[in-house]
């Protein structure tokens, strides 16, 4: 069924690196999610929403409650893998790209579901109630108004964005369930921010202000009169760039595993995170796999400075202990410099590095 009452995520006016950072989270889910911070009637929860209606359709185990993919039966919840062991076949069927909002007031069992304990104690059964997270898995999982919510549930939801997978115990009993999404929060400052230890667990995060060029706001208010007289008729304007965008994203879904990078390029990676000091390395982790985002929605087989440029943009700012967003939009230009100084102090070898099981065997190497 076609969503007519969805705004196209192709006809939102600017806001490019939001529209860049949901993106690339599109192309490889496991880069960890976005925080999309700025003030009210910026797109924030109009992009979020038009990009699982984007996306495309997914093929799940038809009778599953998880919606579990059928290719990757490793990944497979309990219930699937005893089905499995039973050596039941299992139907499959292909469905829209879920979108699941959660509210704020949401609780750590309504994100991550309950068990049973009192059927498990008198008949043996394991019974579970799947929550948010088993609704979100192979699809988006949108919160607005992050800082809001209790930290315990942020870090319940950041877990999984980041491991893939929901595991509940209860009394020595426990279940799982793939968990994979799309991670996107939303909130405005103005209303607090989140502690900086949860900060850092997004692996991207944008500003987003109004935009102040009487052009776009005027195209801004042309394109949301139309979708209001007629959304079905608007978004039939914008399907051939819609569809263009979502196969884009398809194809770069397919690649982004194989997309090759270097020594130089994780000496790059390392150098600039370590210049900035940002604290811990999860953000060169993140780097890097947006990095390879970026170089596979642009179909492109190895990463570039570029694509760890543009990474770098969206991985950093939120981890800079100056303030949110302040270094880097006021030096990109110096970002720029430095990372060709970086590249350019590099004298060992440049051949490609295609794994992180690759990367992990070099460190008994000594860098030249």
């Amino acid at each position: 069924m076609a969503r007519t009452d969805i705004y196209p995520f192709t006809a939102i006016v600017g806001q490019e690196r939001m529209k860049r950072a949901l993106i690339l989270n599109a192309v490889n889910p496991r880069i960890g999610g976005v925080l999309i911070r700025g003030e009210r009637g910026t797109a924030k929860s109009t992009a979020a929403r038009a990009l699982a209606a984007l996306l495309p359709d997914v093929e799940v185990v038809a009778d599953c409650r998880f919606g579990c993919d059928p290719r990757h039966p490793e990944s497979f919840c309990d219930e699937c893998k005893a089905r499995l062991a039973r050596r039941e076949t299992l139907p499959i069927k292909t469905r829209q790209t879920s979108f699941v909002d959660l509210p704020v007031s949401a609780t750590e069992d309504r994100v991550v579901g309950t068990l049973d304990i009192e059927m498990a104690i008198q008949k043996g059964e394991r019974h579970f109630d799947p929550g948010v997270l088993a609704s979100a898995n192979r699809g988006v999982l949108y919160v607005d108004e992050v800082n809001l919510l209790d930290d315990h549930v942020v870090d319940l939801l950041l877990d999984s964005a980041a491991m893939g997978v929901n595991v509940v115990e209860r009394e020595g009993i426990s279940f799982q369930h793939p968990a994979h999404f799309i991670l996107v929060g939303t909130m405005n400052p103005e209303e607090g921010d989140l502690r900086p230890q949860l900060l850092d667990r997004f692996a991207l995060s944008v500003e987003v202000r109004g935009l102040e060029e009487p052009r776009q706001r005027m195209m801004i208010l042309q394109r949301h009169i139309a979708f209001d007289e007629d959304p079905a008729g608007f978004r039939a304007e914008w399907l051939s760039h819609e569809t263009e965008l979502g196969e884009r994203i398809a194809r770069a879904r397919e690649i982004v595993d194989q997309v090759e990078y270097t020594q130089r390029d994780l000496f790059t990676i390392a150098n600039l995170t370590g210049s900035l000091r940002i604290d811990g390395h999860r953000a060169d982790l993140v780097i890097l796999k947006t990095a390879r985002a970026h170089a596979a929605f642009e179909a492109r087989p190895q990463v570039t400075e570029r694509d760890i440029l543009l990474a770098t943009e969206l991985a950093v700012p939120h981890r800079l202990k100056r303030g949110p967003f302040q270094d880097i939009q006021m030096s990109m230009g110096e970002l720029e410099d430095r990372v060709e100084q970086i590249s350019s102090e590099w004298q060992g070898d440049t051949a490609p590095v295609d794994s992180f099981e690759e990367t992990a065997s070099t460190k008994k190497k000594p860098m030249k």
